[in-house]
């Protein structure tokens, strides 16, 4: 019967963001036609690993593979946290991961105590470093109490070895607060972090050198540091990359990243003056995008305005990504929220003087909605 009434839906796109909603909203989800005409059909390791974890962080959670593996049920049992350990291979970068543990972290019976092990810095998706600088933050604004919140990187590993580790620590919160940010402020500051493994540090201190010449064009307040790694917390491959963080005068932040080519890419070796003009250049286009959270971030700022209390929440981002767009629907499939969307500008209105400042992209929307009135249910009480 309980598989009858599960939501359904086709493919193995975005199955994170149908299993963290369906956890959260305690409604269970079928999917089907997993791949089913790709040599090795059904879900994958990395997937599987996937479930593993929700199995560890959640109680009683019930997961049926077809023998095919190309049809998986996911029935959510209770949030209940606590201290959890395992290694995630190489399959995915351990974002893959973190991604799902920051949506339902806040909201289980204890807090998340997680140490992952895999790999953290890898190109094609967002690395340890871009959630710890873009999500962890926007985490904050929406969390009556974030002491405790934080993603440490014990040893890094790059492709296609991996062996990192990162420990990633999350308070519970009993309710979230409603948000009303509309304002971005103007960018005051850029840190940013090159690191190296296993190779010369001098790498990383060329990826500095043309990333700071780069940003240093626009502003002054500039600061760099290297992480150089070696033994045993470099992992078990080389390389080299550099992450870069903007932060404005509202606290807002944007993050971009660059990582050197792995070796078994097929690609040509990286040069570390090339690494560090991309990622400056990725930064000024994310500034560009403007809104008040990185593009990366969307999903979760989105996602904690639909569980927050039954009052308005107002966010302001850039243009919507296609992952955003997506995440919007499946809320309203499982939790019933139905965001408004309209354009922004906020230069509307104003003198023709002000008309003529430079605010970045015009594409700009502003998200709001009433939230549902999430509360942590799993919460021990005293």
């Amino acid at each position: 019967m309980e598989k009858d009434s599960a939501l359904q839906y086709e493919g193995c796109n975005f199955l994170r963001q149908r299993l963290v909603l369906a956890t959260l909203s305690g409604r269970p989800v079928r999917i089907v036609n997993i791949r089913p005409d790709d040599v090795s059909p059904g879900v994958t390791e990395f997937e599987i690993k996937l479930f593993n974890l929700l199995s560890e962080i959640t109680n009683r959670s019930t997961v049926d593979i077809s023998p095919s593996g190309t049809t998986v049920f996911y029935k959510p049992g209770s949030l209940v946290g606590g201290k959890v350990e395992m290694d995630m291979g190489v399959g995915r970068g351990l974002g893959y991961y973190l991604e799902v543990l920051c949506f339902l972290a806040p909201f289980a019976k204890s807090p998340l105590n997680v140490r992952l092990r895999g790999v953290t810095n890898g190109n094609g998706e967002p690395s340890v470093d871009l959630i710890k600088y873009a999500w962890l933050p926007v985490m904050r604004r929406f969390m009556f109490d974030a002491e405790g919140l934080d993603l440490k990187i014990v040893k890094r590993g790059l492709n296609p070895n991996g062996n990192g580790e990162v420990l990633f620590t999350c308070p519970i919160s009993r309710q979230l607060r409603p948000v009303q940010i509309e304002n971005m402020g103007k960018v005051r500051k850029v840190r940013g972090v090159a690191y190296s493994c296993r190779i010369s540090p001098a790498l990383a201190n060329r990826c500095i050198e043309s990333a700071k010449a780069s940003v240093k064009h626009f502003l002054n307040d500039v600061y760099f540091h290297t992480d150089h790694r070696k033994g045993l917390e470099a992992g078990s491959s080389p390389g080299f990359g550099i992450i870069l963080s903007a932060e404005t005068t509202e606290g807002i932040y944007f993050v971009s990243e660059r990582h050197s080519n792995s070796p078994n890419s097929g690609l040509d070796p990286s040069v570390p003056e090339d690494i560090g003009i991309e990622a400056a250049e990725r930064l000024f286009s994310e500034i560009y995008r403007g809104g008040c959270c990185d593009a990366t971030a969307q999903t979760i700022a989105t996602l904690f305005m639909a569980l927050g209390p039954k009052d308005v929440s107002k966010f302001v981002l850039g243009p919507l990504s296609t992952y955003c767009v997506h995440f919007l629907r499946h809320m309203k499939d499982f939790l019933g929220v139905v965001f408004k969307i309209e354009s922004y500008d906020p230069l509307k209105g104003k003198s023709a003087e002000d008309q003529k400042l430079e605010i970045g992209c015009r594409d700009k929307v502003k998200l709001t909605c009433v939230g549902v009135g999430f509360g942590n249910l799993n919460k021990a009480l005293l």
